[in-house]
């Protein structure tokens, strides 16, 4: 028997885990495997392994494992896949199929833009936009969300947008946010994150700080949140893990 298992981040924040929890059971509605769960990476339950055995007790012969993530870092590369192994190993009858995170999807731009000019009043010739993921040692991930500002500035003609980092890459947040200080009449800070967590709550203080010591404008667009393109995008990534065995651990 087929079963679905999600994996989201977690969060401390009860209002995070609720809209990631939110999202997904919306998307889960519209697929037709009898087993279906939710678990988180970290900072909240069910976890991984709680959420693999759920899945077991209910008779569940192959999960698919879907990552509720935006771009493939470490949480994708190497935490996730060694709890599978471990898990895998701990039940080898059991078929564990691990799909791809949301990642660098042609539908995305579009949403990114919907969020500028919802926050936006007035998008002024001399904009700067900063699109902020959460970062990663990983080159890929810088890689990924610098492609995904490419294909947002090509398709909708943005003179200036740049990918920066809370943590672990460059350019961070606050040294894209400062040296545009003198450069632009406004900058758009568009967090890369899916829900609210302590992550958006750092970034508005940085805002804040900034503020008092800049006369410039800057605006902070919503988190991409539940929206029908990203349900799309996930509907998107199930299926295909769900036809294809080519994320399969052997």
């Amino acid at each position: 028997m087929k079963a679905l298992l999600f994996i989201c981040h977690g969060t401390r924040l009860k209002k995070g885990r609720m809209e990631a929890e939110k999202f997904v059971r919306l998307c889960m509605a519209q697929v037709d495997v009898s087993i279906k769960e939710i678990c988180f990476l970290e900072l909240a339950e069910p976890s991984i392994g709680q959420g693999f055995e759920t899945c077991i007790q209910k008779g569940a012969t192959s999960i698919s494992v879907i990552p509720v993530f935006l771009l493939s870092a470490n949480h994708i590369k190497m935490d996730i896949p060694k709890e599978l192994h471990h898990l895998q190993n701990k039940y080898p009858g059991v078929e564990v199929i691990y799909g791809r995170p949301f990642g660098v999807h042609e539908a995305i731009p579009h949403l990114l833009w919907e969020r500028i000019m919802n926050s936006a009043i007035n998008l002024k010739k001399n904009t700067h936009i900063l699109l902020v993921g959460r970062g990663s040692t990983d080159p890929d991930v810088k890689r990924d969300l610098e492609k995904i500002a490419f294909n947002v500035q090509n398709h909708y003609g943005i003179p200036s947008i740049q990918a920066c980092f809370l943590t672990g890459s460059f350019p961070s947040f606050e040294e894209a946010l400062w040296n545009s200080r003198e450069l632009y009449d406004q900058v758009i800070v568009v967090p890369y994150l899916l829900f609210s967590g302590l992550l958006i709550n750092g970034m508005k203080r940085t805002i804040s700080h900034y503020q008092q010591q800049s006369k410039q404008t800057v605006t902070l667009c919503e988190t991409l949140g539940y929206h029908p393109i990203l349900k799309e995008v996930l509907l998107t990534r199930i299926n295909e893990t769900l036809e294809t065995k080519k994320y399969a651990f052997s």
